[in-house]
């Protein structure tokens, strides 16, 4: 990336450009947590089930992590602060369209597409407008300030969302990002711009880059609903087996495709969407693949606790919010005390703790969903989650954008923000699958064996369950058995069943997140034992 450096007129302002950079930060990742809290409520206010809202989630952040390499070359192009601007209208119209939405379809096109897409042309410009408005000595904390933002959202995110929701609608949330986009356009021009670079975008690449891993996150996401490989019973199939292996051994040639055709436009001289010289950087890959696991465990943990919440135990948005704060506290005093009081720590060390500190706390939520469980079960998990992603927090920005020169740190910044949010898409994708999975095996389990239920009653429930059932809470189930007029006894019984498969598909959602944080501890051997600016032997 070449710039002149920061003007004197920009150094001079550089709290109030920071200030900017960092509220961008902000608001794009508020959106992956803040309402996580209130899916209960948009789903009821939408008139769509759980899953629809967590479609919702995944989309946005699959827009986001399939175009961010896109939308970091278009800002080299046009310009970081006008793609900036760009993309803060595209998500402010997003934004406000989601507010205004009177059913799933419109939220999925504002909330999902156009934010979505508006975030892809922000964030990699953030990088790149830090590292344009900062002198070199002054760069790694900007970038850890712009990174503590982020952390911010994530902290307090469910809180936010869980007092709007409360105490007027969710939709007021979405109207207020729509009125800081506006305060952060007309604070736009004190930020210094980096100068457009010609360079060409390789639109194939681009293409095949979507579509490669938008089809597979596609069919992670819809597999409890089509099965992973036999197609559910009255269910969609292709060639007698389910669409969802189609579209991952697609998405997987076509991620292959992409590879190679990276690796032949830079060998031919060409402008690869990548260099894929990057990908040889032990600490870069290191730290893009801690990112990915991060953001893949941290999705199904902020997917699943606001369930047992809201669902299970059927707290309003507020209430979920508050027991989320021991979480938010313990993110924000890790990520910010780790760096004060051991500035000079093992990076390495300290993600493997943190990650330790993650498996810890979901372990202890597998072992928490028994009958009778209560909101305190959530109480020391939070805590030790957050104290994990605090110390990640504190250590992996700086762990990627170290690893390479400073001209290519808006490309990296594209990488980094692509991982992240792959790995909240995926996570909330596998684990939502994982969920309603288990819920429709384990109604149909309970009512099988349930010796009241007629034998015609167990097979109808074989048929129509095996699609997929809706996670309810008592309340809901008892208002549909009401409409439907079923006998007392047999909702009774159907209440006991619905209530021991909610926290057996709770207990095994927990059980995989906790297996994802273990994988993601193989990815840490990349990462370097010193901090930057040390040297590091064993890389």
């Amino acid at each position: 990336m070449s710039s002149s450096g920061p003007s004197k007129a920009v150094a001079a302002g550089s709290g109030l450009v920071l200030l900017v950079l960092a509220s961008g930060q902000f608001l794009m990742t508020l959106d992956s947590s803040v309402m996580n809290v209130s899916m209960a409520d948009v789903a009821e206010d939408l008139d769509t089930p759980i899953t629809g809202i967590q479609t919702a989630i995944t989309l946005y952040t699959l827009v986001m992590a399939t175009l961010m390499i896109t939308g970091g070359k278009v800002g080299t192009i046009i310009g970081r602060r006008r793609a900036f601007g760009i993309g803060l209208v595209i998500y402010g119209v997003g934004s406000l369209t989601t507010a205004l939405a009177p059913n799933l379809t419109v939220l999925l096109l504002g909330w999902s597409l156009l934010e979505g897409i508006g975030a892809a042309l922000i964030m990699p410009a953030i990088v790149a407008l830090v590292a344009g408005n900062f002198p070199a000595e002054r760069r790694s904390s900007a970038y850890g300030l712009v990174a503590a933002a982020g952390a911010m959202a994530v902290a307090a995110g469910p809180l936010i969302g869980g007092a709007v929701t409360t105490f007027a609608s969710w939709r007021y949330v979405f109207a207020g990002e729509a009125v800081l986009v506006v305060v952060i356009l007309f604070t736009l021009r004190r930020i210094d711009d980096v100068a457009p670079a010609k360079v060409r975008i390789d639109l194939i690449g681009s293409a095949l880059s979507v579509l490669s891993l938008g089809m597979i996150v596609y069919g992670v996401l819809r597999s409890s609903e089509w099965g992973w490989v036999q197609p559910k019973p009255g269910g969609t199939e292709l060639a007698g087996l389910s669409p969802v292996v189609w579209l991952l051994l697609g998405g997987t040639l076509l991620l292959y495709v992409f590879v190679r055709r990276q690796n032949h436009l830079a060998a031919t001289g060409g402008e690869p969407l990548v260099d894929p010289a990057l990908f040889r950087n032990r600490q870069l890959t290191g730290g893009l693949t801690m990112f990915l696991g991060q953001f893949t465990v941290q999705a199904g943990v902020f997917f699943t606790v606001p369930l047992f919440l809201t669902v299970v135990l059927e707290l309003d948005a507020l209430q979920t919010g508050l027991r989320l704060v021991p979480l938010s506290v313990a993110l924000l005093l890790a990520a910010a005390g780790i760096p004060k009081i051991w500035p000079r720590a093992n990076p390495r060390r300290v993600v493997r703790a943190g990650m330790t500190a993650m498996i810890v706390g979901i372990l202890f939520l597998v072992a928490g969903m028994d009958p009778g469980a209560n909101a305190s079960v959530v109480a020391v998990p939070m805590v030790l989650m957050g104290l994990g992603l605090g110390a990640l927090a504190s250590q992996l920005g700086a762990v990627t954008v170290s690893a390479v020169p400073d001209s290519q740190s808006a490309e990296v910044g594209g990488l980094q923000n692509t991982a992240s949010n792959l790995g909240a898409s995926l996570g909330t994708a596998l684990v939502g699958s994982v969920l309603i999975a288990t819920l429709s095996t384990s109604v149909v389990a309970g009512i099988n064996a349930h010796p009241d239920v007629e034998p015609a009653v167990k097979q109808q429930a074989s048929t129509e369950l095996a699609a997929g059932v809706p996670f309810l809470s008592d309340t809901q189930l008892q208002e549909l058995l009401r409409d439907n007029v079923v006998p007392e006894q047999r909702a009774a019984e159907i209440l006991e069943v619905n209530e021991a498969a909610r926290l057996d598909a709770l207990r095994v959602a927990f059980f995989v997140t906790a297996l994802l944080a273990i994988a993601a501890l193989f990815g840490t051997g990349r990462i370097p034992r010193r901090p930057q600016g040390g040297s590091d032997p064993a890389n």
